[in-house]
């Protein structure tokens, strides 16, 4: 059975990240979101995969090639023109047997849950339950039968949504050859499957794991999930007077320097020099080709390959994209003095993280001077240059000069 993945999206609610990127290719412990979920499909049975593929598609190509390293079989459909969901699986047609299961790439199924709907011998979506379905396509339901799915209504029929996950037969075909444009101007498969369930069976299945990845904070909630269920791997250079406390992965030529403490769990990639002397706290996630030096703290962040955090920096619940450099004292602050949940300014839109600490948001190719300091859910672009001793915050547009 072939498994399609969408995965053809820009995901704007992801800027500044997925300005140089595709969605799926965002780093989180250590791997792309696809490639977790590709591990998944191949861990639940599903050798054959079928990648749609559009927005800054070679990124995915070039890193994926045709799957031997994950132990699957990929083909590539590029999508062209990003027309919706409906689209893209319409495109798999002479490509798919009967039956097939279609993820959306940029959410991770547990692998048990995969195999649910791989057992199913008829059309299945996945289901979960949501405290509020107003932001998801609440699905309407007859005992396990859906009835039809509704999609992001102010007041929701039900708390359970989409998920994602689908198995389909070769029926789709006929009602996404039917389907028309959505309000958004886009051809989406829940249309398509809302004329399907009008005369055809779908059944829904509940699943259990579920990682839906909206906004860019989303990331750091399924970095703490990955990184929760690590062990213990040592295969860089160690040097005295390290602390290790917990399960830590320390990659390939990394070296850990003299006086450097490290409470995991933490991921720290090849090619990394760390220390002396910083503090490396829980849920932390650092890439290839990284620095983090002297009297640095480090606590629930995610920095992409090539970045350096080398002097006296303080970085906290934070997401530092590649090949960024922070200047000596540079300092995110994470935490609001009267402790309210953080808001956020993004492509214009004021939105509720609905968390108390968060720091930067902060793209590929930033450079701070020194002294700079960062508030709280600060959003900053790529290729951004913070002169010294600067307070920034809200939303920093790409290529600003902020001095």
């Amino acid at each position: 059975m072939k498994c399609v993945v969408l995965a053809a999206g820009e995901g704007k609610r992801m800027h500044p990240l997925t300005f140089t990127r595709p969605k799926v290719m965002i780093p989180v412990a250590g791997k792309p979101l696809l490639e977790w979920n590709l591990l998944n499909a191949r861990k639940a049975g599903l050798k054959n995969i079928i990648l749609i593929v559009g927005y800054k598609s070679e990124t995915v190509r070039n890193y994926f090639g045709k799957g031997e390293g994950l132990g699957v079989k990929i083909e590539y459909i590029n999508q062209g023109r990003a027309l919706g969901t409906a689209h893209a699986i319409g495109l798999v047609e002479k490509f798919v047997d009967d039956d097939f299961i279609v993820l959306c790439g940029d959410t991770i199924f547990g692998i048990e849950d995969i195999k649910k709907i791989i057992k199913k011998d008829e059309a299945s979506i996945g289901l979960v339950k949501v405290e509020n379905a107003s932001d998801y396509g609440c699905v309407d339901l007859k005992g396990t039968r859906v009835t039809r799915i509704n999609e992001k209504i102010d007041t929701p029929t039900s708390n359970i949504i989409n998920a994602g996950i689908y198995r389909f037969d070769k029926k789709i075909f006929k009602y996404i050859k039917k389907t028309g444009r959505s309000i958004r101007g886009e051809f989406e498969i829940t249309d398509s499957i809302n004329m399907l369930v009008k005369k055809e069976k779908m059944n829904g299945v509940l699943i259990k794991e579920w990682n839906d990845i909206v906004y860019p904070w989303h990331l750091l909630r399924l970095n703490e999930e990955i990184l929760k269920k690590i062990r213990k791997k040592i295969e860089g250079e160690i040097e005295r007077n390290v602390t290790i406390k917990g399960d830590a992965i320390i990659n390939r030529n990394t070296r850990i320097m003299n006086g450097t403490y490290i409470e995991g769990p933490v991921i720290i990639g090849e090619n990394c020099k760390i220390g002396p002397n910083c503090y490396i706290r829980p849920y932390t996630t650092i890439g290839d080709n990284c620095h983090v030096g002297n009297a640095c703290e480090i606590k629930n962040t995610i920095i992409m390959t090539g970045s350096n955090i080398p002097h006296q920096n303080y970085v906290g619940d934070s997401i530092i994209g590649e090949n960024c450099n922070l200047g000596a004292g540079t300092k995110v602050a994470n935490l609001r003095l009267d402790k309210r949940e953080i808001k956020v300014i993004l492509d214009g839109k004021n939105i509720d993280t609905k968390l108390r600490k968060l720091g930067v948001i902060m793209g590929d190719n930033v450079q701070t001077g020194i002294n700079s300091m960062i508030n709280t859910g600060t959003i900053i672009g790529n290729n951004v240059f913070i002169g010294p001793g600067t307070l920034v915050k809200g939303y920093i547009e790409p290529n600003s000069r902020i001095i």
